[in-house]
């Protein structure tokens, strides 16, 4: 069994938690990982660009100038491609970049993310995290004390309203629950921080 310190908000060490080698001491799998990246990524655009093409564009019923006898290119309609205000040749309209992954890739990314943020030293367990109040500085000071330097991520068992408030006005920082995680957050993020009933959670979902 893989172990990892667990702290309090002071960043002291009370203990040692158990984690299971099937979730966080695996071989990572980077070629799934990136595909569940992508996969998340491509889920999460709008896919409403769109532009007016030639049938659209309004007006250029009526042809320019007669067929011959000009000396100039013929010409259709003043909305064509090609010229100034027409439509847009062969231009975005909307449409879904969803798709979809199999259940097993996404549980073995997400395995993979885990084992590789413990073997990289990003994970902190707490032993509990809570706040009396909506308090922005008690999160700043935890922060501190737990030396977490970048971007980081708590993860919680369960709804945690008073620190998520309390977080969401820090740069970079971001609350989240354990049936909410995704691979994309756990690779962006540069600490990811547990209290130990969310540790114990993961445990039980991806067993």
């Amino acid at each position: 069994m893989a172990k990892t310190d667990l702290f309090n908000i002071d960043g002291e060490i009370v203990g040692e938690v158990e984690l299971n080698d099937a979730i966080f001491a695996i071989e990572p799998n980077e070629d799934v990982v990136h595909r569940i990246v992508k996969n998340q990524l491509a889920n999460r655009r709008q896919g409403t660009a769109k532009v007016k093409n030639r049938s659209e564009v309004r007006g250029g019923g009526r042809k320019p100038f007669r067929q011959k006898g000009t000396g100039r290119a013929r010409q259709g309609s003043i909305r064509a491609g090609n010229h100034v205000g027409g439509g847009v040749i062969f231009g975005p309209t909307p449409r879904s970049y969803n798709y979809r992954t199999n259940k097993k890739m996404a549980r073995l990314a997400m395995k993979s993310v885990l084992s590789s943020a413990l073997a990289n030293s990003k994970i902190k367990v707490l032993d509990e995290f809570e706040l009396s109040e909506i308090k922005t500085k008690q999160v700043v000071t935890a922060m501190e004390n737990l030396k977490l330097d970048g971007s980081t991520l708590f993860i919680f068992a369960d709804k945690n309203e008073n620190v998520e408030k309390s977080a969401r006005n820090i740069k970079d920082v971001q609350t989240g629950l354990v049936n909410t995680m995704n691979v994309y957050d756990l690779v962006k993020y540069d600490n990811v921080v547990f209290t130990n009933s969310a540790i114990e959670k993961v445990q039980e979902v991806y067993i």
